[in-house]
């Protein structure tokens, strides 16, 4: 079989788990706003903030990226005993230093609250930030390993148990929202579930029990693949020196990314723990077709593109990448028009806002969706870069995004309000991705072709858009149904014009 037809098939696959990842992170949400609403939503946001950081850093994020190019290296040159005895040396490195910084953190985590998260918040919900995000710490640490198996393996080509680990992740998350955080138990017909009456903390025993299930799901496919642990540090080794050279521009890219979502709900704490919370809806919502389409994509293409890079085939490489630009370019612009007429009614039949609640979240969702075709190519501008073994371009770019966020975010929240910092965020990701295409297309011609796919792409969304309005104001139907039905309409109205690009994600 191949290449391509096996990257369709990964994309696939990995789409439809992110989309039952999706559908479960949505209900999550759903079931948490019904329990603690859209304040306790944003103190438990403002919590995870710096953990996230941690976990971005030391595990999936950064050493994630920079591991796998390395990673697919030895596979493909050295075998697979020494990639395992590579791989050992970096979980054990990032396992020691994730322990270290944890313990820094929950000495830290008052002051950290208090002048960096959430300066917003009252007292009260300070203390209680505080208090999540120094137990949220312990979900961190199992990350550390958990992110790094998810990227040996998909420097081994599998790619199902790690695709099904976030699915493992939100179910522990249902669990503390429906079982430990409620006081009373919620009924499933005529079942009563139990209640422990925990909170926000019922919630974050959540996350580490699904921290724990994303772990141990993908211990089968280190079995498959003869994986040996060796309980050694050691820093000199050829293999970790070139893993942590690559290493340090990418902690640093992350840490400017993280710096973002600091910054984002640093700013949405002045509009208190409410504005943290639509924000943070407005963002996951904002979310479902960005990670099934963008991510999807993405992370079956990088141990591919780093193949393609390390046999030198360039016109197989730029051929992907643009097949994958344009693609994504055509299921986001009708996909975003769809959200943004439903997102309201929608809302209000699932969570039940005030009008004035549910004007914050729609204006922050659609700010959001502004940048959803800039978050997607993103993606894959940066993993193009790492299969090049180029983390110093994408950690500049970073860079200037965050601080021309933070400058931007200022003005435009003092301005327009709450809606200013999403619109800030869109604009300056689509920036970043858009230059970040262009240095490539310098490298690799005919990479960022797109002009007839983006032609056709605005065509297809604002038909989708047109029909998905009349949808919604003249056909009689119950709130949720009458949402889906224009959905649906809306997207069968834009097909025939992004067919082309359909036929290419399964050519991949």
């Amino acid at each position: 079989m191949s290449k391509l037809s096996r990257l369709t098939q990964t994309s696939l696959l990995l789409a439809s788990f992110f989309a039952a990842d999706k559908v479960l992170a949505f209900g999550k949400s759903m079931l948490f706003n019904k329990i603690v609403g859209l304040e306790g939503m944003g103190i438990f946001g403002a919590a995870n903030n710096i953990p996230d950081y941690l976990s971005a850093l030391l595990s999936g994020g950064a050493l994630g990226m920079a591991f796998i190019p390395v990673l697919t290296e030895y596979l493909d040159r050295q075998g697979r005993r020494e990639a395992w005895d590579l791989f050992s040396r970096i979980i054990n490195l990032a396992f020691v230093i994730t322990g270290a910084f944890s313990v820094i953190i929950i000495l830290l985590a008052g002051p950290l609250t208090r002048y960096i998260i959430a300066p917003g918040f009252t007292p009260e919900n300070q203390a209680l930030t505080t208090s999540l995000m120094r137990l949220d710490l312990v979900a961190i640490v199992i990350f550390s390993i958990s992110g790094l198996v998810m990227a040996s393996l998909q420097a081994n080509q599998h790619f199902l148990l790690p695709a099904l680990a976030p699915v493992l992740y939100n179910l522990g998350q249902i669990f503390g929202v429906t079982i430990l955080s409620p006081n009373v138990g919620l009924h499933l017909g005529s079942i009563q579930l139990p209640a422990f009456g925990l909170g926000l903390h019922g919630m974050v025993y959540g996350v580490i029990l699904g921290a724990a299930l994303h772990l141990l799901i993908q211990v089968p496919g280190l079995i498959r693949y003869q994986f040996h642990w060796t309980p050694i540090l050691e820093l000199k080794s050829a293999g970790v020196q070139r893993v942590l050279i690559l290493l340090g521009p990418r902690v640093l890219t992350m840490a400017c990314i993280q710096a973002y979502f600091v910054a984002r709900d640093n700013l949405a704490s002045r509009f208190d723990a409410v504005g943290v919370g639509a924000l943070n809806l407005g963002w996951t919502i904002q979310q479902v077709p960005e990670t099934i389409i963008g991510t999807a994509i993405a992370v079956a293409l990088l141990p591919s593109l780093a193949e393609f890079i390390n046999r030198g085939q360039v016109a197989e490489f730029t051929q992907t990448v643009n097949r994958a630009l344009r693609v994504m370019l055509a299921l986001c612009l009708p996909a975003a028009a769809l959200l943004a007429l439903t997102v309201r009614p929608l809302a209000q039949s699932f969570f039940g806002y005030d009008a004035a609640r549910l004007d914050m979240l729609t204006a922050c969702t659609w700010a959001f969706l502004i940048g959803l075709v800039g978050d997607t190519w993103l993606e894959v501008a940066v993993r193009s870069f790492y299969a090049n073994q180029n983390t110093r371009v994408p950690l500049v770019a970073a860079f200037f995004q965050a601080v021309a966020f933070v400058i931007l975010a200022l003005i435009l929240s003092s301005t327009i309000g709450l809606a200013g910092i999403p619109l800030s965020a869109a604009l300056t990701f689509t920036t970043q991705a858009i230059v970040l295409l262009t240095i490539l297309n310098r490298r690799f011609p005919g990479l960022l072709q797109v002009g007839n796919t983006a032609v056709r792409a605005v065509i297809a969304a604002i038909l989708a858009g047109a029909i998905t309005w009349v949808s919604l104001t003249f056909l009689p139907l119950p709130v949720v149904l009458l949402a889906f039905v224009s959905l649906l309409a809306g997207g069968l109205v834009c097909l025939p014009f992004i067919w082309r690009e359909i036929q290419l994600l399964f050519n991949l």
